[in-house]
C-alpha cells in the first residue's frame, strides 16, 4: 500500500506538468489517499493499533505527500520553462516503478507459495479496467505521451499477468477438483462379492471308500501274518 501511495506522488506531478485532463490529474491523488487509508486500516486491523494513532499516522503522510507533491509540481514546470526535460522523465520513471513495484510483490508471494492469496480477484480487474481506461485517453490525447503509455501499460501487463497465474494456479485445480467430485457422484464405487470355494474343499475328511480301502489293507496283514504263524 505504502508502494503505491508513494507512487501517487511522481505520477501526480507528472500527469500535471504534462497537462493531462482533468481524470488523469485527479486520479493520482484518489490514488495515493484510497492507498494510505487501507494501509490504515491494516494498521488497526493488522498490528491492532489505536484507532487515534492510525488516523494520526494516515493524516500525516497525507499532508507530507501532498506537500512534497505541490513542490515538485512548481520545481517541475520551473525546469521546463528552463527548457530542462530530464526531470520530468525522471517523475516518469519514477511512478511506473512505483507501481510495477507494488503489484510485483503479489509476483513474489505467487512464487513462494504457487497461488494467487491475498488480493482479490475483484480489485485486480478493477486496477486493471482503470490502467486500460487511462491508457486509452492517453493514447487518444491531442498527442501519444510514450511515458505515459509505458506508465499506464506496464501496470496493466502485470494485472493481466496475475489473472493468467490466478488461472493456471487457482482456477485449473478447481476444475480438477470439481470433476473428480462430479464423477464421484456419478460413478458410485460399488462393492461386489466373489464366489468363495465351501469349507468343505477346504478343510477335507477322509471318505469313506478310503476308510474301506485302509480297512480291507489291514485284514490283509492280518492274514499274511496268521500264515507266516501257521507254517
Amino acid at each position: 500500500m505504502l508502494l503505491w501511495a508513494a507512487a501517487g506522488v511522481p505520477l501526480g506531478v507528472y500527469n500535471i506538468v504534462q497537462e493531462f485532463n482533468i481524470a488523469l490529474r485527479i486520479q493520482p491523488q484518489i490514488l495515493t489517499t484510497l492507498s494510505l487509508v487501507t494501509w490504515g486500516q491494516c494498521l488497526y486491523y493488522g498490528k491492532k493499533y489505536p484507532a487515534p494513532k492510525c488516523t494520526a499516522a494516515v493524516t500525516t503522510l497525507l499532508l507530507v505527500l501532498g506537500g512534497l507533491e505541490a513542490g515538485l509540481i512548481f520545481a517541475l514546470k520551473h525546469a521546463l520553462y528552463q527548457a530542462l526535460k530530464w526531470p520530468v522523465t525522471l517523475m516518469a520513471v519514477l511512478s511506473a516503478v512505483l507501481l510495477a513495484a507494488g503489484v510485483l510483490t503479489h509476483y513474489w508471494d505467487i512464487y513462494l507459495h504457487r497461488t494467487v492469496r491475498g488480493i482479490s480477484f475483484y480489485f485486480v480487474g478493477i486496477d486493471a479496467a482503470g490502467d486500460l481506461f487511462s491508457l486509452v485517453s492517453v493514447l487518444f490525447g491531442p498527442e501519444i505521451d510514450v511515458l505515459g503509455v509505458v506508465i499506464y501499460g506496464t501496470e496493466l501487463a502485470l494485472w493481466l499477468g496475475v489473472f493468467v497465474c490466478g488461472a493456471v494456479f487457482n482456477l485449473l485445480p478447481w476444475l480438477r477438483r470439481r470433476g473428480k467430485m462430479v464423477e464421484t457422484r456419478q460413478n458410485p464405487v460399488s462393492l461386489s462379492l466373489h464366489p468363495m470355494p465351501s469349507s468343505t474343499s477346504v478343510f477335507r475328511t477322509v471318505s469313506g471308500s478310503g476308510s474301506g480301502a485302509g480297512a480291507g489293507a489291514g485284514a490283509g496283514v492280518v492274514e499274511r501274518r496268521g500264515r507266516t504263524r501257521a507254517a
